[in-house]
């Protein structure tokens, strides 16, 4: 293992697994909320998705994309009436940060994913989009 830090480019990390890149999951909803909040929330946070959490488990519920919003909207809904629970996809596919990248990247592309909730033994620990997953190839690609 030493060989292989020893090998890489000054300031360079391995990036093999989901843990190296996900990010923590600054931003949760509550079902229960409109989906105005959702959007005020992903706006104020930079994020494209965000998590919909079970309170006493801290496991996903759910997750709620900009999509998601998009077709409230283009569907003529108010979204300070409609809840988030109504437009959420329920049961999100997760990974584990040990995850391979590939299998990530492979993960995502099967399920037409750009987001993917990350847990671990407390619920939930972080989150990876597309985005992390390609410039984590890239860089993989570049070693």
């Amino acid at each position: 293992m030493a060989e292989t830090a020893a090998q890489q480019p000054p300031g360079r990390r391995h990036l093999a697994s989901v843990g190296d890149v996900m990010r923590p999951p600054l931003t949760t909803v509550d079902q229960n909320d409109h989906v105005a909040a959702a959007a005020y929330l992903m706006r104020h946070a930079g994020a494209t998705a965000l998590v919909v959490l079970d309170g006493q488990s801290n496991r996903p519920l759910g997750i709620i994309t900009e999509a998601d919003i998009v077709h409230t909207v283009a569907d003529g809904r108010d979204v300070n009436e409609v809840r988030i629970r109504d437009v959420m996809t329920t049961g999100p596919t997760m990974v584990t940060a040990d995850t391979g990248i590939p299998e990530a990247a492979k993960t995502m592309t099967t399920g037409h994913f750009r987001h993917l909730p990350v847990v671990g033994d407390g619920g939930l620990t972080g989150i990876i989009d597309i985005r992390d997953v390609c410039q984590a190839l890239l860089d993989m690609s570049a070693e």
